[in-house]
């Protein structure tokens, strides 16, 4: 046990001796290879006094907030300044958008006026005839007044004072064929003449989204040729394009969805406003139709009469 422990202590003694040289020897080389120190990193190494929390935020925001913005990039976002930044394909694409925007709104007010001013002289001179007794009586009560109604009227007894001298030996059936032809043809051309202007709130309403689609298209087109040419693919650079080309796309649908509704309530308008001639036209049938039963039935009551006697 005594000659273990001594051995021991032996072998300690050369291990520490080991060391020791090893110290040594490397000390001079690390020595020479740190290198010497500067007068500048002296300063730096130097401590420096402690500041206050608000003046050390202010020394590192302050050149952010200096740092000025790319020149390149639009400073505008806002419709308009897309759209003074856009290119001049798109730019025309959207001022003839924002045209056919303000046609539609136009021909709104102007055929919305035009209907409901049609609408009541129809419906009053469609009264008029009802109560009327007779031809001759209606054409006095609509003497001055204008409209479809009231040139039924006029056309229908114009028909009957030119037959005049035909009811004695063709009958009243001719007569009554006539009288339809021409009321009729009036109802005809009041109809075109209600739907005239409607036709361009259905161009608008089919074309408009196309053509905003179109300038999209093209603005988009453009912003891949900026990639291309500034071979970069951040989004800063990329998306001021992009969004003034689907400017374009949301101009088109608000011409086109105001135009295709305004378009459906003139359709469904211009439908009641021909059944109220349709009504007047009838009215008027039969107005003639009571008169030539009146004259007809006239020679046989005097016959009667005179029998009677």
């Amino acid at each position: 046990m005594t000659m273990t422990a001594a051995r021991s202590k032996r072998v300690l003694d050369v291990v520490s001796l080991v060391l020791a040289a090893l110290i040594a020897t490397a000390a001079p080389v690390l020595a020479q290879t740190e290198p010497p120190v500067t007068p500048a990193q002296e300063q730096t190494l130097t401590p420096v006094p402690a500041q206050p929390a608000a003046e050390q935020v202010t020394e590192v925001t302050a050149p952010a907030d200096a740092e000025e913005r790319d020149a390149t990039l639009p400073h505008n976002l806002s419709p308009w300044g897309m759209f003074m930044a856009a290119d001049w394909v798109v730019k025309g694409v959207m001022i003839g958008l924002a045209f056919a925007s303000l046609v539609t709104w136009t021909v709104w007010v102007a055929k919305s006026l035009e209907l409901a001013g049609a609408n009541a002289r129809a419906k009053r001179a469609l009264n008029g005839i009802i109560e009327a007794r007779s031809l001759r009586e209606a054409s006095e009560k609509l003497s001055g007044r204008k409209g479809p109604a009231a040139l039924m009227v006029q056309a229908a007894a114009h028909e009957v004072s030119a037959s005049d001298g035909t009811l004695d030996f063709g009958g009243g059936d001719g007569l009554k064929e006539r009288v339809s032809s021409h009321l009729g043809r009036i109802q005809a051309q009041a109809a075109r003449r209600m739907t005239r202007g409607t036709g361009v709130l259905a161009t608008i309403g089919s074309t408009a989204p196309f053509v905003g689609l179109f300038g999209t298209v093209w603005g988009i087109m453009n912003s891949f040729i900026g990639i291309s040419e500034s071979q970069t693919t951040n989004l800063a650079v990329v998306a001021p394009g992009i969004a003034e080309a689907l400017l374009a796309t949301a101009i088109g649908l608000v011409a086109a969805i105001p135009a295709v509704v305004i378009y459906n309530v003139f359709a469904r308008s211009i439908t009641g406003y021909r059944l109220v001639l349709a009504d007047a036209s009838a009215a008027v049938e039969r107005l003639v139709s009571r008169d030539l039963d009146y004259r007809l039935t006239a020679p046989a009551r005097r016959k009667i009469a005179a029998a009677a006697e």
